[in-house]
């Protein structure tokens, strides 16, 4: 957990200690191939946190060297072999990486809930299932891109030159991913990077580094040659920068927080590496007069309380006509009363927990905060015990009455929007005015939800 780790085909996975559901369970995983790092990684899980620390850390000297070594390897593959040009190799890459997720898909989602704090509903579908199934379509592009486009001839002062346009891999790839949705970001980033014939350093969020590293390990049972796909762990975040400034990367992949994107864009400037960026991320559901009311408050409820609010599209801000007030409050109040969280191995459970300590008490704080700045808790606003004994739980709460610029409204939105999510729900009234106005402010960085009869025609601001 605190140590960086490398893992890229055949590493080992040695003496990794899994903490579920409060057991500590020994597993050893030893595929075929080089041995590029050992190490010893503690998971943690968000339902019940706790548990001792990993023996014997890597010295210091050593740990800074891994972030070379992943970049090496990764140069190393791209630079040397036909990875980037062998089209049908990287089809049948990632239809094996599929088939090897697919082998074991019960023990990933198992290890899923226990170290994101998912709930098992959702690994059916963003959480787990879903990505893999993308790599299926990734596979098939390959096949069926066109790669080289023919443009025929031309004459250009005076020569007879031939022209095409030939679409190539980027090179190394650094791909640095959060944690609220580890599986669905992570595969969204190596897949279109592996079907392009680019090389990989994947660098996922500290609070979820298995969902990642077993990624190394699964493949070991695919023909991805050594170096082309390279996992590295760790809670220090030099690690993350290092890999935006080393010459040796190509490309930055980055989803996360507004201010990390511009410290990336600022970063990679200086040696013009291409940067692709999806940052912050909190949305809102504007309800227009002519909406079915309680089916609006149901919707956002449950939208909101999902996977405990921590996801960029769920919306947590909800609008309603100025009139409706409180007769929207009354619904929500009531929808939100049916969303307890619970265990999220519980396939009938909506809400889970928080994913860390830290992250709980940013949500609690920001709740305080709210009531300071004259806001009233409709429902919730409670740290509560766990239904499994331990761990970080809060209740699904509805705040009213907050001004729209006072800091706890706007927090998910302007102030490292990946790292505070939680499962608050704002409402506040509009007119349609100041609802295009909000729409303007917050949901330019991620996507919102208009409810109407007739939206098109009342509402001036694209949301989409």
């Amino acid at each position: 957990q605190d140590d960086a780790e490398i893992h890229h085909r055949g590493d080992v996975l040695e003496n990794a200690v899994l903490q579920r559901r409060g057991t500590l369970r020994r597993r050893e995983v030893r595929p075929e191939g080089h041995v590029e790092s050992q190490r010893v990684q503690r998971l943690r899980s968000p339902q019940n946190e706790g548990g001792g620390d990993p023996p014997g850390p890597a010295g210091q000297g050593e740990r800074l060297l891994v972030p070379d070594a992943a970049i090496a390897a990764a140069r190393t593959a791209f630079d040397t072999t036909d990875w980037s040009r062998d089209h049908a190799l990287r089809a049948r890459c990632l239809r094996q990486l599929r088939e090897a997720i697919d082998a074991r898909l019960e023990e990933i989602r198992e290890f899923t809930i226990a170290e994101v704090g998912a709930e098992h509903f959702l690994t059916t579908g963003p959480q787990l299932e879903g990505p893999v199934q993308g790599l299926a379509y990734w596979a098939e592009l390959v096949e069926g891109f066109e790669w080289v486009t023919d443009l025929g001839t031309a004459d250009v002062m005076g020569l007879s030159s031939r022209r095409e346009v030939r679409r190539e891999a980027a090179g190394v790839v650094a791909a640095i991913t959060p944690w609220n949705f580890p599986h669905q970001i992570n595969f969204a980033k190596i897949g279109p990077a592996l079907a392009a014939g680019c090389t990989v350093v994947l660098k996922p969020a500290p609070d979820t580094p298995w969902c990642a590293a077993m990624l190394g390990e699964l493949a070991g049972a695919t023909d991805l040659p050594p170096g082309v796909l390279n996992i590295v762990t760790s809670s220090r975040n030099e690690i993350g920068a290092q890999l935006t400034r080393d010459p040796g990367v190509d490309l930055v992949s980055f989803t996360g927080s507004t201010a990390t994107g511009k410290a990336i864009m600022r970063t990679a400037a200086d040696s013009l590496k291409r940067v692709f960026l999806e940052l912050g991320g909190k949305s809102a559901s504007i309800v227009l007069d002519d909406a079915d009311l309680g089916s609006a408050c149901m919707m956002t409820a449950v939208n909101a309380s999902m996977h405990a609010g921590q996801g960029c599209a769920l919306t947590t801000r909800l609008l309603v006509p100025r009139e409706r007030l409180d007769e929207a409050i009354e619904l929500t109040t009531a929808a939100l009363a049916g969303l307890a969280p619970g265990d999220p191995r519980d396939p009938g459970t909506m809400c889970g927990p928080i994913i860390s300590p830290r992250q709980l008490e940013r949500v609690s704080g920001y709740v305080e905060l709210a009531k300071k700045e004259g806001g009233t808790i409709e429902i919730g606003g409670e740290v509560f015990d766990s239904p499994t004994g331990g761990g970080n739980w809060y209740t699904p709460t509805l705040i009213s009455g907050l001004d729209p610029q006072s800091r706890a409204h706007l927090w998910e939105h302007i102030l490292e929007l990946r790292r505070r999510y939680g499962t608050t729900l704002f409402l506040t009234t509009h007119y349609l005015d100041e609802a295009d106005q909000f729409a303007e402010r917050v949901m330019v960085v991620d996507r919102g939800r208009i409810i109407a009869d007739d939206t098109a025609s009342r509402l001036k601001t694209d949301l989409a």
